[in-house]
């Protein structure tokens, strides 16, 4: 199953977020810091927006350490991008887990360091608070309704 994680790095690099879902089985269980658990179609949205949102700007992303078996796989990947909210360049160091299902991904999780990201992203209130409990519910709740919000406006555009 590493050529399937090799295959979403590429395609996320590329922001084809079609291919990254692909990649992705239908009851997929995602989760890292930012977003919490995503579920199904949630998830997917997620590569989707996030995708949507980097198209055009100054966007990379570098995978390496990707290892894999029929079972479960990891990678160490590492984005580059300028945070929209505060225009602050970013960049984050993420170590991937996944566990495979019928060939795809069912469960994927990000971790990485969200105080040293908030740091980057926000400046000083990012290193204030970004290591603080309530900041990643805050966090979570932000991207979150962001997420719904992007789901809603698909839906009445399709």
């Amino acid at each position: 199953m590493k050529a399937t994680i090799e295959k979403f790095y590429g395609a996320f690099n590329e922001l084809d977020a079609a291919t990254m879902c692909a990649c992705y089985h239908d009851d997929i269980v995602f989760e890292d810091p930012a977003f919490g658990i995503l579920k199904g179609d949630k998830a997917k949205a997620m590569w989707q927006m996030l995708c949507a949102s980097q198209k055009g700007k100054n966007f990379k992303i570098v995978a390496s350490q990707i290892e894999g078996d029929s079972e479960k796989g990891s990678a160490h990947w590492e984005a580059f991008y300028n945070f929209s909210k505060t225009g602050r360049k970013v960049h984050n160091k993420i170590d991937a887990k996944f566990e495979f299902k019928d060939g795809l991904i069912i469960n994927h999780k990000d971790e990485f360091n969200l105080h040293r990201w908030a740091k980057q992203a926000m400046g000083f209130k990012g290193f204030l608070f970004g290591g603080m409990g309530f900041f990643k519910t805050k966090l979570n709740q932000q991207t979150n309704y962001l997420l719904d919000k992007f789901i809603n406006e698909k839906k009445l555009s399709d």
